[in-house]
């Protein structure tokens, strides 16, 4: 039987909330943290640490799943996209460019949309939102 870990969606209020809520239930037992890294998470989910080191298969309940739809959305992205492109020496400045202007025309993925797509490459995790 998979184990069950449960995102409470309504500790979400930002985007460093998130990540304290992903450290809550993936990390809880690990001496570390997990910094605010959409790499890290996608690290994370292989497995190879925290709550599924070892694990084969997982049950991932998001609780609030909608309202995270919504904090984690268009203007969170814009607000995360804007802050990369204060630091032009750390990111890829015209690749963050191109992904604030499809957010700003409704083709590219939110913040949120960006974390389900990690979620859903790891297909030993079986996500349901509540």
């Amino acid at each position: 039987m998979p184990k069950t870990l449960v995102i409470e969606g309504s500790r979400v209020h930002d985007i460093p909330s998130f990540y304290d809520e992903i450290n809550r239930v993936f990390m809880a037992d690990a001496d570390w943290q997990l910094g605010p890294s959409l790499d890290a998470l996608d690290d994370l989910l292989y497995g190879g640490f925290g709550a599924l080191h070892g694990e084969p298969n997982v049950t991932l309940v998001w609780n609030a799943f909608e309202t995270c739809r919504e904090v984690l959305g268009r203007d969170t992205t814009r607000a995360y996209y804007l802050k990369k492109l204060a630091e032009p020496s750390r990111y890829d400045v015209e690749r963050i460019k191109s992904d604030l202007a499809a957010l700003e025309a409704g083709t590219g993925p939110t913040y949120f949309e960006i974390v389900l797509q990690i979620i859903a490459e790891h297909p030993n995790i079986d996500l349901q939102a509540r």
